[in-house]
């Protein structure tokens, strides 16, 4: 996934960015069964091993006692799991065949892209209107951008739109509309997923026996081994993808080991794996943990070491721990350095043209931002990107004018005197009015939009656009007018609403 801000909302699917704890499946080490040197042989996560002292052994941090941990685990789960009311989680259905197998991977995707930075409560009546208008991988893939954006607008963070429809694209060319049914050749062939992704869509809708690492399975993990290491760290991904992988592998209980619960019974990896998530995004929470309701609390190595002290055999030494700036379980995992967002100072230009013979007919200039990147797809007003704070007012005002000579056909006149007409009907500049600076902070950078209302006359229609109206490739960017009643219903982002909101104001004063 995309480099994004890291979460503190205990409800949140994703603490930090997936990038961050994402390997894949071409260079990761020992990706399938967790296996351990000589040197740390598992023990079983018990109070036994918990201590106060930062010092521990490196078997610490694997888990031996699965099986236990896995039906504790499923136990809780098995009531649990459809309290939120998520539309996309089902009832796991190992008779389906490989078509409906595939649906329900694609309705997976859909929600683990949607779930990316987002909670659960705001996903579910976009997930909702999705599948409602794109219900399945064929119906995507034939959409476009602007129709995608369309029902994908206010969820933010564009770019995973986009993928999913590029996505959506290349399977249907590639595999005939069925997404693939493994982990690594979904993560390696479908574009925007890594190996969260990957092995929460195969383990769910697929059963495949792959592990999951978001955000909050990071965190619990983190708890249950006790580990405070740096969370970027090889090594201790490397642990955690080990413990992951250790849990999932965990196969269903024979005739001979029935259980009254059909869900510990089967141990199906997808039920796993949301159950790990499941329970790090409701109990075991970023500042204020549910230890008591917890079902793994007697597993919980973070948590028992608050209650029993311990002597361990201190033969193999952990050196990954670094030392913790507070006791209890919230000291896991470790606190990850954040980078300050940049700050940057963009030109907005809110363009319009005005009829002369009809005041009621007022257009808007719009320029659609490239299919990659920030607001992918989206369109916005014509935007100086990263001006010098600098720079003059003179200076500003002829930047519309360099900006329209680019975007149109016709070169754009600036009146010598505001008595000069048109006579000619070419376009001219009559008006550049600032309208104040609008505020906007994206995960990475700060923005401040420094926005100027630009008003053009001439001629009995707007001047024609120099770039085609139809969809754009790459970074060239389609232009286009729209009615000042179309501007609010069309594909912007909410930085471009709050700017158009900012010059209207400036009509209301005028008024």
């Amino acid at each position: 996934m995309g480099k994004r801000r890291r979460v503190e909302s205990d409800d949140d699917y994703t603490e930090f960015s997936q990038d961050e704890i994402d390997g894949n499946y071409g260079s990761r080490v020992k990706n399938r069964k967790a296996t351990v040197s000589k040197k740390m042989q598992p023990v079983a996560v018990s109070p036994s091993i918990a201590d106060y002292s930062d010092e521990h052994s490196r078997s610490q941090h694997v888990i031996s006692n699965a099986d236990e941990v896995c039906d504790a685990l499923l136990r809780w789960y098995s009531g649990v799991h459809m309290t939120r009311g998520m539309p996309w989680r089902k009832e796991y259905n190992p008779n389906l065949g490989r078509e409906e197998r595939a649906q329900r991977a694609y309705e997976v995707l859909v929600s683990e892209f949607m779930l990316q930075q987002t909670q659960v409560v705001t996903v579910i009546p976009y997930y909702e209107a999705w599948v409602s208008r794109f219900p399945t991988i064929h119906v995507l893939a034939a959409a476009t951008v602007d129709e995608v954006n369309a029902v994908w607008k206010g969820l933010g963070y564009y770019r995973r739109a986009s993928r999913l429809l590029a996505g959506s694209q290349k399977t249907v060319a590639k595999f005939s509309g069925l997404l693939p049914d493994n982990a690594r050749d979904l993560e390696a062939n479908i574009p925007g997923v890594g190996r969260y992704t990957a092995g929460a869509v195969c383990s769910i809708a697929y059963g495949e026996r792959v592990p999951v690492l978001d955000g909050n399975v990071h965190r619990l993990l983190c708890r249950l081994l006790a580990l405070h290491a740096p969370h970027k760290a090889v090594t201790t991904l490397n642990i955690l993808w080990a413990a992951a992988t250790t849990l999932v592998q965990c196969e269903n209980h024979g005739n001979g080991q029935e259980s009254d619960d059909s869900m510990v019974r089967n141990r199906y990896p997808g039920d796993i794996n949301q159950a790990l998530i499941e329970l790090g995004s409701t109990v075991c929470k970023v500042n204020a943990p549910s230890c008591g309701q917890c079902p793994l609390k007697s597993h919980c190595t973070a948590y028992q070491s608050e209650l029993v002290p311990l002597q361990q055999d201190m033969e193999d030494i952990c050196t990954l721990c670094e030392p913790r700036s507070k006791r209890g379980v919230t000291a896991y995992p470790m606190k990850a350095e954040r980078k300050k967002p940049r700050v940057e100072l963009d030109l907005v230009n809110v363009i319009e043209w005005r009829s002369k013979s009809d005041p009621e007919n007022r257009q808007f200039l719009l320029v659609r931002r490239p299919n990659e990147g920030l607001l992918a797809g989206l369109y916005e007003f014509p935007t100086e990107a990263n001006i010098s704070r600098t720079l003059s007012d003179t200076h500003l005002a002829e930047i519309p004018r360099t900006q329209l000579s680019a975007l149109l056909q016709s070169p754009i006149r600036v009146p010598e005197s505001p008595d000069e007409g048109q006579s000619d009907g070419s376009c001219s500049i009559v008006k550049t009015q600032p309208a104040g600076d609008v505020f906007h902070v994206f995960s990475h950078i700060r923005k401040t939009y420094r926005v100027q209302w630009v008003i053009i006359e001439g001629g009995n229609e707007p001047p024609e656009t120099a770039v085609p109206q139809k969809p754009c490739h790459g970074r060239l960017k389609a232009t286009m007018w729209k009615s000042l009643k179309e501007i609010s219903t069309s594909n912007i982002g909410k930085c471009s609403s709050k700017i158009w909101d900012q010059v209207q104001t400036l009509w209301e004063t005028a008024s």
